[in-house]
């Protein structure tokens, strides 16, 4: 039996190209929500949200009308634009939005 050894080798380990979790290359921007909402920020719209307890008695959504200011990946912070009161959701709780004027998408070209 013959025993076996590991040398390192100078050779320059070659690296895999970074691809993201759908196999697209980086630089390109995926469609999810936070990224189209960003893409949008500071445009008039109306939001929508559904929380599974009560926000007031017997209702258990919000709209508030604004623009988004930040959006992450699990959270959008959005501005009041009546009162500039300013709004931290948590994505769970998106619905939808309605936007006052053409919404900014991403080239649909591969």
């Amino acid at each position: 039996m013959m025993p076996y050894y590991w040398t390192p080798t100078t050779q320059q380990q070659m690296t895999p190209p970074v691809t993201l979790p759908s196999g697209r290359p980086p630089g390109r921007e995926e469609s999810y929500i936070e990224n189209i909402l960003r893409l949008n920020r500071g445009k008039p719209a109306t939001f929508h949200f559904s929380f599974e307890h009560a926000v007031e008695q017997g209702k258990n959504t919000k709209t508030v009308r604004g623009v988004v200011e930040a959006a992450g990946r699990d959270h959008v912070i959005i501005r009041e634009l009546k009162s500039n009161h300013r709004f931290l959701f948590p994505m769970i709780y998106f619905d939808f939005a309605e936007y006052d004027e053409e919404m900014a998408y991403f080239n649909q070209n591969p």
